[in-house]
């Protein structure tokens, strides 16, 4: 088989790569990140709720199954 040649990139390039990458990114406004992570905290309020009501369903009909036992 055939072996490739990568041609190596200078740390020069390199950077220089990264910089032209980093401009294209559209960044959140101040108002999207705070948005953003308000609506974050809601879910995780919400879903450790719902967890937390399934863990103690389920571990109270555990506890009645070892009573029958």
């Amino acid at each position: 088989m055939a072996e490739e040649t990568k041609k190596k990139t200078s740390p020069g390039e390199f950077v220089r790569q990264v910089r032209s990458e980093t401009s294209k990114v559209v960044w959140p406004t101040r108002q999207e990140t705070i948005r953003t992570a308000i609506f974050v905290g809601i879910m995780v309020l919400i879903l450790s709720l719902f967890f937390f009501g399934i863990d103690s369903a389920f571990g109270g009909i555990v506890n009645w199954l070892l009573t029958l036992a």
